[in-house]
């Protein structure tokens, strides 16, 4: 990933409001309607069964409860070198992480794992910083085990 994209997106997360929802500072609203290009690859599903978003897609994991799961963590999915070293290494998928990953998924786990031969499976990139963060705002708004834990 280039130097600029990294310090871009601290600036951007450093001067933007206090976490809507306590997690993603972007867009819910307009997350979702970017979320549609999504759809093929991801679904969100919650613990109940219920599809929340997107369509009976496997190409990528669900993303219900994204926010504080370790990395690479979703039972039976078939992960990428890169995103396993990144899940052995305890690493959490958070706003930061997120926006980084999907905007250069391949570049992002090689910087971030500092091995240059791990890669990504995801070969879409989500173009703007912007959309990335809307995108992570949509899909924690839809709830995960945490929200559920603390609701009980």
């Amino acid at each position: 990933m280039k130097r600029f994209s990294i310090l871009a997106t601290t600036a951007s997360l450093l001067a933007a409001p206090a976490f809507a929802d306590g997690h993603a500072t972007g867009d819910a609203e307009a997350g979702e309607r970017a979320f549609r290009q999504c759809i093929s690859c991801h679904v969100v599903v919650d613990a109940e069964g219920e599809t929340l978003a997107g369509r009976n897609a496997r190409t990528g994991p669900n993303l219900w409860g994204i926010h504080g799961r370790v990395i690479g963590s979703v039972e039976d999915f078939r992960y990428s070198n890169g995103l396993m070293a990144l899940m052995e290494d305890g690493m959490e998928w958070d706003e930061a992480a997120f926006v980084g990953y999907v905007q250069d998924p391949t570049g992002w786990i090689r910087e971030t794992a500092g091995d240059d031969s791990l890669r990504g499976a995801m070969s879409f990139r989500v173009r703007s910083e912007e959309d990335a963060l809307n995108l992570y705002a949509y899909i924690v708004s839809l709830g995960g085990p945490e929200e559920e834990e603390a609701s009980e």
